[in-house]
């Protein structure tokens, strides 16, 4: 079964490995778009403005992050950290589930997302290098897995939005 996918009857359910799914109420929600703006922000400072304790906050970023719906981290400009190319690679899988693919690719340290997807490509893989024969290496080294039958490489020109605010208003 596919995470998302609806269930008929009789069907198992499918579980995942995550805990449960925090609560996505209207405070949790707040939190989330002011971690999202600032993700320095100080608890109390957030519980001040929506009138909760500086506890209900930090317990409510807790559930967020162990369910896997919150991740708090420096967002970074690969320009400026010496990674001179970005690209996204279409990968074209065949003779073994897609999935087996993906958990190899996503092995690679210089990969830095991996999406299943429906469409032209089984993969999306978002690569970051230091040059173009970076990026040639790491296209040789995802070719020759088990199951990839094409890569087909994106380079990135320049980038004109990117943002990681979305999910909440």
């Amino acid at each position: 079964m596919i995470k998302g996918e609806l269930v008929h009857e009789g069907a198992a359910v499918a579980t995942t490995t995550r805990p449960t799914q925090a609560r996505m109420d209207p405070a949790t929600k707040a939190i989330i778009g002011l971690l999202q703006r600032d993700g320095r922000r100080p608890y109390d400072e957030i519980a001040d403005e929506l009138g909760l304790t500086e506890a209900e906050v930090e317990q409510r970023v807790a559930r967020l992050e162990d369910a896997g719906l919150l991740q708090i981290t420096a967002v970074t400009d690969p320009l400026q950290m010496g990674f001179a190319r970005q690209a996204m690679l279409g990968v074209t899988v065949s003779g073994v589930p897609p999935k087996v693919v993906a958990q190899a690719v996503s092995q690679i340290p210089e990969v830095s997302y991996v999406v299943l997807t429906a469409g032209g490509f089984d993969l999306l893989v978002e690569v970051i290098g230091t040059s173009d024969a970076h990026l040639l290496e790491l296209v040789t080294r995802i070719k020759p897995l088990e199951g990839v039958t094409a890569v087909q490489p994106f380079l990135y020109l320049e980038l004109h939005k990117q943002t990681y605010t979305w999910g909440v208003r």
